[in-house]
């Protein structure tokens, strides 16, 4: 009853009325999503900034920040606010979000507004102080908190309330979320800071201990989307440009899909185990649901082909991945917005 009078007190309304001032956020590591209710998404953009160094000064946000990574001199800062789900430099994430709210605002939203921002389930108290202060900074009136899992299991349309059990393994830039739902709430997880920033990095190290070829990250992401893979028949090759650190001269050189898997082996293989333990977590009647209902993949490290396949053969169990895997999580916490009342067991 005291969250429901909260409710009552913050949102005023009656269940289902439109708010046209209340917006939901997944603030991720490699993106960010917002949602206004009434409207749904409005806006998708990288979470990265791009300041001033000399000035302490904003320059860019978002897809015009990170085509300069790795692309400024002295003046310039490119840089990534937030690291494994978690914010890393609060004052460039309270600059970023502050820019995302004013270009997602439309006329219906002259107020500060109310925001349901999606956090990783393994979240700190430290951790959550963080993002609500930089929400409030950046013009937030309230913040109310959802666990990304259960955000992204209601945006793929799983019937979170019921008692039945179903898992969601969200991959996203900085963690991977495995979660068991039932009764509106996890009754097990596992969560672990590795995700697509992980997958980036490890095929930059394996270029250059392979190839002597250094890359920047917004390359090691392309080479991610083309050739991203932990399929044996897969068989592409793809050319890669970078400096070749023996000679000291730009070199470019052809890879091949077994690069890739070679490369992405061991991210992939902790990426299973952590699904495993999930699974180990499990009580046993809704375990039992899982080997009926299967597993979703949320989350862009979803679409890293052959994932499904692969942890259908280490696990036995039916997994697909969700037709929305990127904006799930956003569309879910929206429609938390859209019927507070019905989900607000569901807020931290």
């Amino acid at each position: 009853m005291a969250i429901f009078g909260a409710l009552n007190s913050i949102f005023g309304r009656k269940p289902g009325t439109l708010l046209s001032n209340s917006m939901a956020i997944d603030l991720g590591t490699a993106n960010t999503l917002v949602y206004l209710q009434g409207r749904g998404i409005v806006l998708e953009q990288p979470s990265v900034v791009a300041i001033n160094r000399e000035t302490n000064e904003l320059v860019a946000v978002g897809h015009d920040a990170k085509a300069m990574l790795g692309r400024t001199g002295t003046t310039l800062q490119a840089l990534k606010p937030l690291k494994d789900g978690v914010i890393t430099n609060a004052t460039a994430t309270m600059a970023m979000l502050r820019e995302f709210f004013s270009m997602a605002k439309t006329r219906r939203i002259s107020m500060r507004p109310r925001v349901l921002v999606c956090v990783p389930s393994g979240i700190t108290e430290v951790e959550v102080s963080a993002v609500r202060t930089a929400l409030e900074r950046a013009g937030a009136r309230e913040v109310l908190l959802v666990s990304e899992p259960l955000a992204s299991a209601i945006g793929v349309g799983i019937p979170v309330e019921g008692a039945a059990g179903n898992m969601v393994v969200d991959i996203g830039g900085g963690t991977t979320e495995v979660a068991v739902i039932s009764l509106s709430s996890i009754s097990a997880n596992n969560s672990i800071r590795i995700g697509g920033d992980e997958i980036d990095n490890a095929i930059s190290i394996y270029l250059k201990k392979q190839y002597s070829l250094l890359i920047g990250e917004r390359t090691a992401e392309l080479v991610k989307i083309r050739m991203g893979t932990v399929l044996e028949d897969d068989d592409e090759e793809y050319e890669v440009s970078g400096l070749d650190f023996v000679n000291g001269i730009p070199e470019t050189y052809i890879i091949n899909s077994e690069d890739i898997r070679k490369a992405l082996k061991e991210v992939v293989g902790t990426i299973v185990e952590a699904v495993r333990h999930g699974l180990e977590k499990t009580p046993p009647e809704l375990a039992s649901d899982i080997v009926d209902r299967g597993v979703v993949l949320t989350g862009g490290g979803a679409l890293l082909r052959g994932l499904d396949r692969l942890l259908m053969s280490e696990t036995g169990l039916p997994i697909r991945v969700a037709d929305n895997p990127l904006s799930c999580t956003v569309l879910g916490a929206g429609l938390i917005l859209e019927d507070i009342y019905r989900y607000r067991n569901l807020l931290l």
